[in-house]
């Protein structure tokens, strides 16, 4: 029951802090674009609080805790708005008066608030607790590997690759990745002895590229606190890496399907999220990081209704001189929510099956 509240509590705390930053993003850029925000909204359902700035916004905090909106002034399509209620557009204020560009940018602007608070957030982590950084250190062993048949170890600790001495488990990585097929010379401490190890690496493709494999898995991590400025370079590195990762897990999807059942959804999210605070603040705040890449990306797929399905509307937009028709944008949009359907019907169906409920169903 501990564990049930804990995940709900801190699911709540992630998608409430994502998505409020996300919707922040679109204020601030309608702000900076002269368009008047009519309402923000932190949480859906009803108001438990309201308040009223002098620019005319009205703020609510509202019952459900999961998620939020923000209601732009006059950014209901042209098409199906009357000349009556056109009419009473503020002047200039109105979201679907303002030129491409400023649009583009307002729409733009939330899946970029994500990438934010994401360089934001490790920066905060590497700067207080430290950037984790693991050992290179041989914490296990694939039989029949490439590091099997070298006579590496657990507890090993690779002191150099080839000629070049490497510090963390990312360093061997990264050399291992780029000799597939290719004999290496391995400089191993061993019970405060150096080793001096050959082995010749396997090769797999990944993303289109073949890729080297030593065979060996890493743990023993340490943290280093790192200056501000040092902060700032890793916390964008970081984020880079995180993005690069998710697309082409993505890609990989679409392409192959491979990793398509580790696809997971609200559920998933919300047992990791238990999981994940259960580890401490720091480890919750590097999931909501993580997260927040995820969120960002994920609204910039061309996807209608989503931010990256209006940004294609505009790009299209631009290319013929003129909106969409009313009746393009129609289809467009069922099309995307069908599609955003049978996605969240598919990642649902993989988190029953991920938490054991499809096979406890059947078992009865």
């Amino acid at each position: 029951m501990i564990d049930l509240l804990r995940s709900v509590i801190s699911f709540a705390i992630v998608l409430g802090v994502l998505v409020s930053v996300h919707e922040f993003g679109h204020y601030l850029a309608a702000r900076l674009c002269g368009v008047h925000v009519e309402a923000f909204s932190i949480g859906f359902g009803r108001a438990l609080a309201t308040w009223r700035d002098r620019r005319g916004t009205e703020w609510r905090l509202s019952l459900l805790p999961l998620g939020g909106f923000v209601r732009l002034h006059g950014q209901e399509p042209l098409e199906t708005v009357s000349p009556e209620e056109r009419a009473r557009w503020l002047p200039g204020r109105a979201f679907q008066e303002k030129p491409l560009g400023a649009r583009a940018i307002v729409v733009a602007a939330g899946p970029f608030a994500n990438f934010v608070l994401a360089v934001v957030l490790f920066f905060a982590l590497f700067a207080t607790a430290g950037r984790p950084v693991v050992q290179p250190v041989v914490n296990g062993v694939v039989a029949g590997s490439a590091a099997a048949m070298a006579g590496l170890r657990p507890g090993d600790r690779l002191v150099a690759v080839g000629r070049h001495p490497v510090a963390s488990f990312t360093d061997i990585q990264r050399l291992v990745e780029a000799r597939p097929d290719q004999p290496l010379a391995l400089t191993v401490l061993r019970d405060g002895r150096t080793l001096n190890l050959s082995a010749k690496t396997g090769a797999t493709m990944l993303a289109g590229r073949r890729i080297g494999m030593l065979g060996i898995s890493g743990k023993t991590t340490i943290f280093i606190r790192l200056g501000p400025v040092a902060s700032i370079a890793a916390a964008g590195t970081e984020s880079w890496n995180v993005t690069v990762a998710t697309v082409v897990g993505v890609w990989q999807i679409i392409t192959t399907r491979k990793g398509s059942a580790d696809l997971g959804g609200p559920l998933r999210i919300a047992q990791l999220s238990g999981r994940v605070a259960a580890l401490g603040i720091a480890s919750l705040v590097s999931f909501i990081a993580v997260l927040s890449i995820n969120l960002g990306l994920i609204n910039l797929l061309p996807i209608p209704v989503l931010d990256g399905g209006h940004l294609l509307f505009y790009l299209a937009e631009a290319a013929y001189g003129r909106p969409l028709s009313a009746r393009a944008q129609e289809i467009g949009l069922r099309a995307g929510i069908a599609l955003l359907v049978f996605i969240f019907v598919f990642a649902t169906w993989n988190d029953l099956m991920h938490l054991g409920v499809v096979q406890w169903v059947r078992s009865l």
